[in-house]
């Protein structure tokens, strides 16, 4: 019964330790995440600053799989180059072994305050004070945990099946190695791991030379969610991830056969014995980042060598990053950013289906169901995006955006299919048959296909900068486009009346398309709809009101 107390404890402190750092790193980044991304993404034009970034970065979030991770994103859309990218992440595992020697340094007493003073500031109404509260709040909390470690441990020196564990893991050191790393691997954190070898080794528990391996294998294990995560993700972010894990593994089978060595030096540095793990967490990173830095050009190059390029899908979005959720304005920039590319798929249909009625060339028309499937995708993805941002939290001004982005989107995919399942059809018809439209009708149809490529063209920059003044214009269009398919409809009935063979042949097909080219239009001017709302000039009918 007491060996099992004491496990429950030691879990329990454990799970308070992980608590602690999620709730750092959500408190951060609801305060200061647009911030440390912005530095992040600007701070790589040298080796030093990208260092300094990647470790600034990690000691504000408290995790090296959140830099990695960010820097993986950013190195997907080019704004860090892979070999900065790696210096940023040999930055970041510095910034944790910094973090855990902070940690260590006997300040477990200041915890009351630190938890008081966090909910304080988290009954404040801004987020950035509700951000700094909830981190106030888990740097509390993981010093707690400390102090529940060191009382979770104190009884087990005592245990005989842990000192005959403890035995077998000191004649087995890959053995526990290997063991550690799983231990930081199902945590999803180094720092976890490196604090409980902490309380151990306070407690007089294992081996310096243990503590040292117990702390490669927490290293190595780190390095590895990252790489899960990126699995299914661009090459590029890929080789990122992947380049920190083979650095990493390859700091860990260097330092091995040393740790004996290793334990012995540390030993005999100022800092005391009971630090010993956290001394050689720092020492092997800033160790490891120093031989690894002028390796940094080699080893990107090496990426792309192992992880080759590969056809991406299509269909896969581009500027989505589920970890730009946290600070929902960058969120909707990114979502914006993807709406935009479903917007050009939507113009390149138009111009193919124009192209192929205006030259009878039915190869233009090859490529529209490949255009709408990425679209409906595309638009999916968007929208389920959108969605995980939640209400809560969420100021009024970006809840508004969010839905003016999902209905654009939306307004998108519907034009693609009003493309593919009636122009398509219908030009197709026109080729296959041979029909020849009149020259007059023709011409109506042509001069309609190039007003709602332009005035899809307006639409895109309308949703970008809200301008009050082209919205007003598109609503004007919408006018323009209703009165040309009006008149054309009216000459074609004029020039069926008098009896012209080629407009008895496309008949229906001129009518199918003027109407399918308006309700394309209709989607396209829903653009200026909210904007026009907000300045209260969008009336909900035309019907003009009848006197009784």
């Amino acid at each position: 019964m007491d060996s099992t107390i004491i496990m429950i404890n030691l879990f329990g402190a454990v799970a308070l330790l992980l608590f602690g750092l999620a709730q750092v790193k959500d408190g951060v980044s609801r305060a200061f995440g647009a911030r440390l991304r912005t530095g992040l993404a600007t701070g790589t034009r040298g080796g030093l600053r990208s260092f300094l970034s990647g470790l600034v970065a990690t000691v504000a979030l408290q995790s090296s799989t959140a830099t990695a991770l960010m820097t993986a994103s950013f190195v997907e859309r080019d704004l860090i180059k892979p070999r900065m990218a790696q210096i940023v992440l040999l930055g970041a595992n510095v910034g944790t072994a910094i973090t855990a020697w902070i940690v260590a340094t006997g300040i477990e007493w200041l915890s009351p305050l630190l938890i008081l003073s966090g909910i304080v500031l988290y009954r404040g109404r801004s987020s950035t004070r509700q951000g700094g509260g909830a981190a106030l709040i888990g740097i509390g909390l993981m010093l707690l945990s400390l102090h529940l470690l060191s009382l979770a441990t104190e009884p087990m020196r005592a245990s005989p099946a842990l000192a005959a564990f403890i035995s077998l893991l000191d004649g087995a050191l890959p053995v526990a190695l290997l063991f550690s790393a799983a231990l930081a691997f199902v945590s999803s954190s180094s720092l976890a791991v490196v604090v409980l070898i902490l309380s151990l080794a306070s407690a007089g528990l294992i081996s310096a030379e243990l503590v040292i391996v117990l702390v490669l294998g927490a290293n190595l294990g780190g390095a590895i969610p990252p790489v899960v995560a990126t699995m299914s993700g661009p090459v590029s972010a890929r080789r990122v991830t992947f380049g920190n894990l083979a650095v990493r593994a390859l700091g860990c089978i260097i330092a091995l056969p040393l740790a004996d060595y290793g334990a012995e030096f540390i030993q005999m540095l100022p800092f005391g014995p009971s630090k010993l793990p956290v001394d050689a967490h720092l020492l092997f990173n800033v160790l490891l980042a120093a031989l690894a830095w002028p390796f940094s050009r080699p080893l990107a190059t090496l990426m792309t060598r192992l992880v080759p390029d590969q056809a991406e899908p299509d269909t896969a979005p581009k500027y989505l990053d589920a970890h730009e959720l946290s600070t929902p304005v960058i969120a909707l920039t990114s979502a914006t950013r993807e709406v935009l590319g479903i917007g050009d798929l939507i113009e390149r249909m138009l111009i193919r289906v124009s192209e192929a009625f205006e030259g009878n060339d039915s190869s233009k028309l090859s490529e529209i169901a490949t255009l709408e499937e990425r679209v409906d995708k595309l638009q999916q993805a968007v929208k389920v995006y959108l969605s995980k941002l939640g209400r809560e939290g969420l100021s009024d001004e970006n809840a508004r955006r969010s839905i003016v982005v999902i209905d654009y989107a939306i307004n998108l995919e519907h034009m693609g299919d009003i493309i593919e399942k009636g122009l398509l059809e219908q030009v197709s018809k026109k080729i296959s048959l041979g029909l020849r439209f009149s020259d007059d009708g023709h011409q109506e149809l042509r001069k309609l296909f190039d007003l709602t490529i332009d005035n899809l063209r307006v639409a895109q920059t309308i949703f970008v900068t809200r301008d009050f003044n082209l919205a007003r214009q598109m609503m004007e269009t919408k006018v323009e486009v209703r009165r040309m398919e009006k008149q054309s409809a009216e000459h074609h009935l004029e020039r069926l009346r008098d009896g012209r063979a080629d407009s008895l042949q496309t008949s229906s097909l001129h009518l199918d398309m003027l109407r399918d080219l308006k309700r394309i239009n209709a989607h396209i001017v829903s653009v200026a709809h909210p904007i026009l709302d907000e300045s209260g000039l969008l009336i909900e009918s035309r019907v003009r009101a009848v006197a009784e």
